[in-house]
């Protein structure tokens, strides 16, 4: 099945010569969630701004479902629906209008049981005639996001969805952009939480100074670069780490009573049975050992600093 969303060697450059986006090359597949992350100023909001058509690139191409963003732009528009990070809603307008009114725009007729169902799957439904300016930063958040799927698009951006809300609202809306997919819209959210990502991405994408540092599975990237620690605990209290154990460099605990070793699951040779023979000639004593996987925030971190 061909890919929905088709980027290739996009740049964007703004009149005051700052390179936003430099040869973006990226394929979004039908039916995935697709998380970006990247710290501020990467290029995250200008790359979903040119897909979406508020922003011209420079060069490049970009194509949804088969057609140019340029040459038919009222054909990739419909096809899509944008959540922005900023809450930008009037606020005497009611939660039903302004949904209907939203479709209304994409020149879609009115069909207030898909509305109706709608406001219902995102836990709106009794708020349908209340002004927005009542509503939570949290329900605003929901009534964008219904907005953004009023005419029924195929793929949905969400810039940052749940920046300024609550961990309990996070969750809800990941239940909610987990739903989506299932329904087989395609999703691709930005986020400074490298949780969110971790929890309901497919795939993740890093960007830094406007170019794609990888793009990956999520759990083939964890596996691919993800490390391991072990944490050897002893029951001796060490001052420093004995000379017998340099070569394997360990890290010491402030109170000198656990070794932390580094190493990579895919490599041919771990030296963990090297590394345990030697803590034991040294005359160590064991009380326990641990493994933790790396998350993929270390790996995020690692990313981001190779390419400063």
């Amino acid at each position: 099945m061909p890919a929905i969303i088709s980027i290739v060697d996009l740049c964007k450059t703004y009149d005051t010569g700052f390179q936003a986006l430099k040869s973006v090359n990226l394929t979004i597949e039908r039916g995935e969630i697709l998380a970006l992350l990247g710290p501020n100023g990467a290029g995250k909001t200008t790359l979903i701004s040119t897909i979406c058509g508020l922003v011209t690139p420079t060069s490049g191409t970009v194509t949804v479902d088969g057609n140019d963003i340029i040459k038919d732009y009222r054909l990739t528009r419909k096809d899509i629906g944008l959540v922005p990070q900023e809450l930008s809603l009037g606020a005497f307008d009611k939660v039903w209008d302004t949904v209907q009114f939203s479709r209304g725009l994409f020149g879609k007729s009115p069909n207030p049981a898909y509305i109706e169902q709608l406001l219902k799957d995102l836990s709106l439904w009794d708020k349908k005639d209340n002004e927005l300016m009542t509503l939570s930063g949290g329900m605003k958040r929901r009534v964008l996001i219904a907005k953004a799927l009023s005419h029924e698009p195929k793929i949905l951006f969400l810039d940052e969805p749940t920046a300024g809300v609550d961990v309990e609202l996070r969750k809800d809306m990941w239940k909610i952009v987990n739903k989506l997919s299932d329904s087989g819209v395609t999703i691709i959210l930005t986020t400074h939480y490298i949780e969110e990502a971790e929890e309901i991405a497919d795939r993740v994408g890093v960007i830094a100074k406007g170019e794609v540092l990888l793009l990956e599975d999520k759990h083939t990237l964890m596996n691919k670069m993800g490390e391991k620690k072990m944490r050897i605990e002893i029951r001796e209290n060490l001052n420093a780490i004995p000379d017998s154990l340099v070569e394997f460099d360990l890290l010491l605990d402030e109170e000198g009573s656990a070794l932390t070793y580094m190493y990579d699951t895919n490599a041919e040779y771990t030296g963990i049975t090297t590394l345990l023979k030697a803590v034991n000639t040294a005359g160590l004593t064991l009380r326990d050992i641990k493994t933790t996987q790396s998350s993929l925030e270390d790996i995020f971190v690692k990313l981001v600093e190779d390419d400063v």
